[in-house]
């Protein structure tokens, strides 16, 4: 039997606390019934975008306006009555959850909602290592006023370790599995998105790594590029590169590149070239092309 995501474990809190959606009110009153046409298609053909709909509807408002299509299936979705079966580039695809998610997950039993934002937040610690309560928050987004009586409550129970970090004006907590390495080899680029770069604050203060994306903002006024990735090397982020994948040159094309202060070109340089060309190679690229923007071009041009 199915039981929708908002009698789920974790999800129905979230559920509870969504209030009306002004979109979804507009077009249920605009267009009764449709909804449940949307769903009702979405059963008989299976996944769909929205634009794949028998009637999306006109895209209203710019940039991310959405079709009365999409309002629908994303109300489906936010209620659980859809999921998402798969993504093409930034286009998701909505099926009913039953072909979706195993049934052994969708028989979990319901948690309360304060049981929920505990399992979520003690996820969150454990995931971030060391982080202050408005970070353990922000890693499923619970609403901070709720996370924080309820880290502190996890603190006192010994489900967390209250520390203090040098420069932090915020206690901080570990979870007490976190592991603590001697040593981190990582080496990769990391896209805008990443969990390690999302909270631009705590970026900042874990590495002293000031990043902002730049894709909306005017050409002439981007200090590093338009679509710029951090370079994390061993536990610092060492430098940033902006990036564009033309495919019909099959070339990755390194459009800007720089070094963080105070870091060695000498060491840096060839390990990100390293990592462009394994890359490059995922993304079916035959070449790198370094440009001579940036104060890491010249050493890296020479790495490539």
């Amino acid at each position: 039997s199915f039981v929708p995501i908002e009698d789920w474990p974790l999800f129905r809190p979230r559920m509870e606390r969504m209030g009306s959606w002004t979109r979804y009110e507009e077009l249920e009153r605009e267009r009764p019934g449709f909804v449940a046409e949307v769903l009702d298609e979405i059963g008989r053909r299976g996944a769909l975008s929205a634009g794949d709909l028998t009637d999306p509807g006109e895209r209203a408002g710019p940039w991310w306006g959405w079709s009365h299509g999409k309002v629908a299936l994303e109300w489906l979705f936010a209620k659980g009555r859809l999921t998402v079966s798969h993504r093409h580039n930034f286009t998701r695809y909505y099926d009913l959850p039953e072909r979706v998610i195993p049934a052994e997950i969708r028989a979990v039993p319901v948690v309360d909602a304060e049981e929920a934002d505990r399992q979520l937040l003690l996820k969150g610690a454990a995931a971030m290592g060391v982080a202050t309560a408005g970070d353990i928050a922000d890693y499923y987004r619970v609403n901070i006023q709720t996370a924080r009586p309820l880290v502190n409550a996890l603190a006192t129970e010994g489900r967390l370790e209250r520390v203090r970090v040098d420069g932090w004006k915020d206690d901080a907590f570990v979870h007490p599995a976190a592991a603590g390495p001697r040593r981190v080899e990582a080496q990769a680029l990391l896209c805008p998105f990443d969990s390690l770069i999302w909270e631009r604050d705590r970026t900042e203060r874990l590495f002293g790594f000031h990043y902002r994306i730049e894709i909306y903002v005017p050409a002439a006024k981007r200090v590093h590029g338009y679509y710029v990735f951090p370079f994390l090397l061993g536990d610092d982020l060492v430098a940033r590169v902006d990036l564009k994948a033309d495919r019909a040159a099959g070339v990755l094309r390194v459009r800007g590149s720089y070094l963080e202060e105070g870091r060695d070109p000498a060491v840096v340089a060839p390990a990100l070239a390293a990592e462009l060309e394994e890359m490059a190679g995922w993304l079916g690229l035959g070449e790198v092309a370094v440009e001579r923007r940036g104060d890491l071009a010249g050493k890296l041009r020479h790495s490539v």
